[in-house]
């Protein structure tokens, strides 16, 4: 057994495969698998508590796993081209860290990360919650890319939202930004309501299962002492249930990365910087081959 896909952005990077507590209990004779890359991945830990992986199953060939803010990532290749990105709001000591679990979600991992940053969809499927259809404008926001790091980041984004959070009580102008790491993983930064001068943070972290299925892992990184965690990933397991039948309706399961295919509009900065810096790192893993985008 192999990996399906031979896209060095994939195979030489850090993907994550599920948090580490899902391998309490297991061990090498009982491992935990999952699925990446269109392959079996068996998980566990060893005596130590070092968490162990092999291609197939335990007897297969072993792969470079790795813990890192409570989730397990493994490099397919064994020789990442660069280190895992840093994420200092998780040593923090005041912010909540929620693991929300896996959603299932038929369509390219790709497009789950696309949706994460698209601000125009709040209040026709996040209706009463992050928007109202009686104010739909996106208002304009900045879009860079990183020098040093290479990370997309979206800076001065805001939208009026009804229900910003689990916690919130009342409509608050939300302000947002936005960074993506790697092209699987990404995260927002958004207005806290009970820290004026704080933004609470959401990660986005996609198993890429294969080309047309992923698992969206999402941990929250909260300023909060009022709800319980089961409240906190209950408003998250709304929204995404409100997310994941629009993903799973595209006609075009791929992302496109041609322009010409899916026209872009004002609103849509984020996802045209996200789409040309796939396509400028040579993204073919769940993207629409280019001879299909050209189709008539």
């Amino acid at each position: 057994m192999t990996f399906t896909s031979t896209d060095p952005n994939m195979l030489n990077d850090w993907l994550t495969v599920g948090p580490v507590p899902s391998l309490q209990g297991c061990s090498q004779a009982a491992p935990r698998t999952t699925r990446l890359l269109g392959a079996t991945v068996a998980l566990w830990a060893d005596a130590s508590g070092t968490p162990q992986a092999r291609l197939g199953d335990a007897s297969g060939a072993a792969l470079r796993v790795e813990a890192h803010y409570g989730y397990l990532w493994v490099c397919p290749s064994g020789q990442p081209v660069r280190p895992l990105f840093t994420l200092p709001e998780y040593a923090e000591p005041a912010r909540r860290l929620v693991d929300c679990a896996g959603f299932g979600v038929a369509v390219s991992p790709l497009r789950i990360v696309e949706n994460f940053l698209d601000m125009a969809h709040f209040p026709y499927v996040h209706t009463n919650y992050f928007g109202t259809t009686a104010d739909t404008e996106v208002a304009e926001y900045r879009v860079n890319i990183d020098d040093n790091t290479g990370e997309i980041w979206a800076n001065e984004c805001r939208f009026p939202q009804p229900k910003a959070s689990a916690a919130a009580s009342g409509g608050v102008m939300a302000a947002y930004r936005y960074r993506v790491m790697q092209p699987c993983t990404a995260m927002l930064y958004k207005t806290c309501v009970h820290r004026a001068d704080e933004l609470d943070g959401i990660c986005l972290f996609v198993q890429p299962v294969d080309d047309e299925h992923a698992i969206g892992h999402v941990l929250l990184l909260y300023f909060e002492d009022e709800l319980s965690d089961a409240e906190m990933i209950s408003f998250q397991h709304m929204i995404f249930a409100q997310d994941k039948p629009i993903l799973e309706n595209h006609v075009i399961k791929r992302l496109p990365l041609d322009m010409k295919l899916e026209t872009p509009t004002r609103a849509d900065a984020m996802s045209v910087t996200y789409r040309r810096w796939l396509k400028n790192r040579g993204q073919t893993f769940g993207v629409l081959p280019p001879a299909e985008s050209s189709r008539p």
